[in-house]
C-alpha cells in the first residue's frame, strides 16, 4: 500500500438522493492525493531536495477514472482512501485508489497525472530518480475497459465558470469538470424526457471518465457542454460530453459517463421503451 488518506466527509456533499454526490468522489481522490503529494518524500522527488516545491512546479491531472460500486451516505465517520502507484511513463505517473473498508469499498478510481511547468507551460519529463523512485513502489495493474463514444453533435449546453471554480495554478481544478457534465446530463434528461409517458425512478452514475485536453481559465463568456448518448445497454445508458469554447473550438476535456436507470430502491431496472426511443435520437 502507497498511502493511506482518512478524508472528512461534508453534509454539502449529499444530493437530492440522500446519499453522496459522485462529483464530491472526485473532490475526495484530490484530498488524498494532495495529502500524498505534498508528504517531504515525494515533494521532493517532484521538486526541491528540501521537500518543498518550487512555485512554478505542479501536477497537472490528465485523467480520472471513478467506478462507484455502492452509494455512500453521509456520517461523522472518515472515508478511508486507499492508494498504491499503478503505472509509471517518462512523463507521466498513475495512481490508484479504493475508497471505503476494504471488505465493501464504495467505490476505486484512478488518476493519470503529470509533473507541470506552470511559468513555462509545459509538462516535465521525470528524471531518473524520479522514475527509479516511484517504480520502486509500481504495482502493476489492468487498464479499464474503455467507455463507448459518438460522432453525435448532442445538446449543446451554456456553461459558465465561476471564479470558485479555479484552483491555486489559475484555471479551473479538475473536480469542477465533474459538475460540468452532471449540469449537462440534467439539461439533457430534463429537455428530451419531458413528457415521456414512462418516468426514471432515478439515474445512478456507476462509472465516470475524464480526459483533460486543455487548460480552462475563466471569463464572463459562457463556455459550452454539448452531451450526447453514445450507448445505451438494458438498464444504462452511455453519455459523452465535450467542454469546448464555442468562439473557435477549443476542447478542453471529454467526460463519459455510465448511468443506470433504477428504481426508487436504487435498484436497476430496464429503461422504459418511451425512454430508449428519446435518448435514441439525442
Amino acid at each position: 500500500m502507497l498511502h493511506v488518506y482518512r478524508c472528512p466527509l461534508r453534509w454539502g456533499d449529499m444530493d437530492a438522493q440522500a446519499h453522496v454526490n459522485n462529483g464530491a468522489f472526485v473532490d475526495y481522490l484530490q484530498e488524498a492525493r494532495v495529502d500524498f503529494l505534498t508528504r517531504s518524500e515525494v515533494a521532493g522527488m517532484l521538486g526541491r531536495a528540501d521537500g518543498t516545491a518550487p512555485a512554478s512546479h505542479g501536477v497537472l491531472v490528465v485523467r480520472t477514472q471513478v467506478e462507484l460500486l455502492r452509494p455512500l451516505t453521509w456520517s461523522t465517520q472518515e472515508l478511508e482512501i486507499r492508494m498504491d502507484l499503478h503505472a509509471v511513463g517518462g512523463a507521466r505517473f498513475t495512481l490508484g485508489y479504493e475508497l471505503g473498508p476494504p471488505d465493501a469499498p464504495v467505490a476505486r478510481a484512478r488518476t493519470l497525472l503529470a509533473p507541470y511547468d506552470l511559468a513555462g507551460g509545459r509538462v516535465l519529463r521525470l528524471t531518473p530518480e524520479q522514475r527509479g523512485f516511484f517504480r520502486a513502489r509500481e504495482v502493476p495493474a489492468e487498464p479499464w475497459p474503455e467507455l463507448a463514444g459518438t460522432d453525435r453533435p448532442g445538446l449543446a449546453v451554456p456553461l459558465r465558470v465561476r471564479w470558485s471554480d479555479l484552483d491555486s495554478y489559475g484555471h479551473v481544478n479538475n473536480v469542477r469538470f465533474f459538475d460540468y457534465a452532471q449540469e449537462a446530463r440534467i439539461r439533457l434528461l430534463q429537455q428530451v424526457l419531458a413528457g415521456t409517458p414512462d418516468g426514471v425512478g432515478q439515474w445512478l452514475v456507476v462509472r465516470q471518465d475524464v480526459d483533460h485536453r486543455a487548460q480552462l481559465g475563466y471569463r464572463s463568456e459562457p463556455y459550452e457542454a454539448s452531451v450526447a448518448v453514445a450507448a445505451l445497454g438494458r438498464t444504462s445508458m452511455t453519455l459523452r460530453t465535450l467542454v469546448r469554447d464555442p468562439q473557435d473550438g477549443t476542447l478542453f476535456a471529454e467526460v463519459r459517463t455510465v448511468a443506470v436507470c433504477a428504481d426508487e430502491r436504487g435498484r436497476p431496472v430496464p429503461l422504459p421503451d418511451a425512454v430508449r426511443s428519446a435518448l435514441e435520437h439525442v
